[in-house]
């Protein structure tokens, strides 16, 4: 049975309540040449970034990858209000000058300081690392399992389609393969009658015609490019059904086919060869496009 190969896009979401604490992972990704990574979560939790992504990277191997991670709690001991009393106190002293001044009796100084920023805050408390840790990574770890699910998904789709199309282009290598020495034979006729009717039907000789259908042949054979398709048909098999990382692998083999693929082009002399390639190339740019979309 063949390994899975995966695509570079998904969506996977965990969530986990433990200890009156709600942790929310969220990860989406798009195709990226390299394994690039962006986690976005509270201050709160920024001492456990490296550890986050470190876990992340086990299972994601390439692409762009965003990661949203909230975190909400429903305890009061998770929660410190702070008083800045230095600045209370020049707060409230200001505001005594302005009673002074303007004859102000009726404001409450208390209601108006408590309005004033940075007074009173709110913050989260301080938690140990390990214990957030240990009620945050069921959450990342069901939505890596989710992401890496959808994107398993994927890329097998996209496996057996670029298998189908392999198999197209293995048909037209074929084509072309048994297609190449005909195109001599039917050279070497064309130009003996053509010689003849010029020669009013005197025979050619012999050796002229064989080394003129000899520079045709050289000229036009394809039997090295064709052996090379065959063996890099034989490998993009290989890679896909061996599974793991195998964008980068395939995209080089790719480069390889098409390369191929256009020197048959050049070289080719014969409509049906190149009705053969125009197709065999756009199978191949088919192939490419879809490529890129694998891990």
């Amino acid at each position: 049975m063949s390994a899975s190969v995966r695509s570079m896009t998904g969506y996977g979401r965990g969530e986990h309540i433990a200890e009156e604490r709600k942790f929310t992972v969220e990860m989406k990704s798009v195709n990226h040449r390299y394994n690039d990574m962006t986690i976005k979560l509270p201050r709160s939790l920024a001492s456990l970034e490296d550890k986050i992504k470190k876990r992340i990277m086990r299972d994601v191997f390439r692409g762009k990858t965003d990661v949203y991670i909230s975190f909400e709690t429903f305890s009061a001991a998770d929660v410190e209000v702070k008083l800045n009393e230095t600045l209370a106190a020049a707060y409230i002293e200001k505001l005594n000058l302005l009673e002074e001044k303007f004859g102000l009796k009726d404001g409450s100084k208390l209601e108006l300081a408590a309005k004033f920023p940075d007074i009173i805050t709110v913050e989260k408390a301080q938690q140990e690392e390990a214990v957030i840790w240990e009620a945050l990574a069921p959450a990342l770890d069901e939505a890596v399992e989710k992401f890496v699910a959808m994107r398993t998904v994927e890329g097998e789709n996209l496996k057996r389609d670029i298998l189908l199309k392999g198999e197209r282009i293995k048909t037209l290598v074929a084509e072309v393969k048994e297609r190449s020495p005909l195109v001599v034979v039917e050279y070497q006729e064309k130009l003996n009658n053509r010689l003849k009717d010029l020669l009013g039907g005197v025979d050619v000789d012999p050796q002229r015609i064989a080394t003129e259908v000899a520079v045709f042949a050289d000229r036009g054979c394809v039997d090295e490019e064709v052996t090379r398709l065959e063996s890099h048909l034989v490998q993009l098999k290989d890679i896909l059904e061996g599974g793991g990382q195998v964008g980068r692998k395939l995209d080089f083999l790719i480069q390889e086919m098409n390369r191929e693929s256009n020197t048959i082009a050049s070289k080719a002399n014969d409509i049906q060869i190149v009705k053969a390639t125009i197709e065999l190339k756009s199978e191949i740019e088919k192939i490419r496009e879809q490529i890129q979309n694998l891990e």
